[in-house]
């Protein structure tokens, strides 16, 4: 009887012990879920030419996490911006035609992807359409179509293929004297990467990283609820939108004929410049959004789907893994990947699905 009592009494401090392992593991779960607020900390930035406003729904943020991200993002415009005269970028183009320029793995592994995305892109994305850049302004003061000679002189120095890149010693050479690497296309991208990263390095899951149109939604919401990202109205200003995406974990990137241009005896001219004609893109689109994992590959995309055109872009988009595509026409009509119609909402009846 005592040797009974005894396993009785064994088994109830058993079951108590457990019934507090469970208690505790649930209580560290609920302390892990309390990080996150749906009143976020919001600080704002002029930065990579455009207004950054990063939102952060964590009780964890501080000062000292915005002061880093500000450094962070400080770094990566000096490194990458080629008007920057203390940047990486700004010397490899002041040495073209001239000898190889090192640079930091950062540096190199934003130009390899930028590469790689014109080899993908057949040259219709060309990181090195410098020249033509410089040439157009389109986005500055005095911006205005420049002569048709200055256009076609400029369109013969860009080419990507010119670029040589030795990834043993992170050098990159321009081949030719008066070409230029631009990545515009693709910069900010990388930047969006990097703050996801340095945030969920902190453990803090649960952000907006606003770019200018280049948006990337870290984690979920409170409650583990998918964001509502707005996709802009192209036919309006900023802030309009024609439906709204639920995206969790994902960036959203748009390329439009809305974000730079200017206009001379009444034609529009866009930012989005055809590297082999010289001239702004010309095709019936207003506007693309890509939906992925990283925000570089989707700066890249938006800008190759956007040149390549609604047919050809819509093939090489439903090809990729992971990457979804909304093209808008200036008929107001809306094509999209095959599988991108589950998560978007098309609310303005002013567009139409086309497929």
């Amino acid at each position: 009887m005592g040797t009974q009592l005894r396993i009785k009494k064994w088994l109830i401090m058993f079951v108590c012990v457990s019934m507090l392992l469970i208690s505790a593991c649930g209580t560290n779960k609920g302390a892990a879920a309390s990080d996150k607020t749906d009143q976020p900390r919001v600080e704002s930035y002029f930065i990579f030419d455009t207004l950054v406003t990063l939102k952060v729904y964590s009780k964890k943020v501080t000062d000292q996490h915005f002061a880093e991200m500000h450094a962070l993002m400080k770094d990566i415009d000096t490194k990458l911006n080629r008007e920057h005269e203390a940047g990486e970028l700004y010397n490899v183009n002041h040495q073209a035609g001239k000898e190889a320029v090192q640079v930091s793995k950062d540096t190199f592994d934003v130009v390899k992807k930028a590469y790689t995305y014109s080899e993908l892109s057949k040259g219709n994305f060309d990181f090195a359409i410098g020249p033509l850049v410089d040439l157009w302004q389109i986005g500055k003061e005095g911006a205005h179509v420049p002569k048709k000679s200055d256009i076609e002189h400029a369109a013969t120095l860009v080419n990507y293929k010119e670029v040589i890149l030795d990834e043993a010693n992170h050098t990159i050479k321009l081949t030719k004297e008066g070409m230029s690497i631009d990545l515009g296309g693709i910069g900010k991208g990388y930047a969006a990467d990097k703050l996801a990263e340095y945030l969920k390095d902190h453990g803090m899951d649960s952000a907006i990283i606003d770019l200018g149109g280049n948006i990337y939604a870290v984690g979920s919401k409170v409650g583990d609820q998918p964001w509502n990202i707005g996709i802009q109205d192209p036919n309006e200003t900023r802030g309009n939108q024609i439906g709204k995406m639920k995206i969790t974990d994902q960036t959203v990137v748009t390329s439009g004929v809305y974000e730079r241009f200017f206009v001379e005896n009444g034609v529009h001219y866009h930012h989005i410049l055809d590297p082999h004609t010289g001239y702004p893109v010309k095709n019936n689109i207003n506007s693309v959004t890509i939906v992925t994992k990283h925000s570089t590959d989707a700066d890249a995309l938006s800008t190759t789907a956007f040149t390549l055109g609604v047919d050809e872009g819509l093939k090489l988009m439903n090809s990729l893994d992971g990457v979804e595509a909304l093209f808008i026409t200036t008929d107001n009509k809306v094509y999209a990947t095959t599988g991108i119609k589950d998560k978007f909402e098309l609310t303005d009846k002013t567009y139409q699905w086309a497929n």
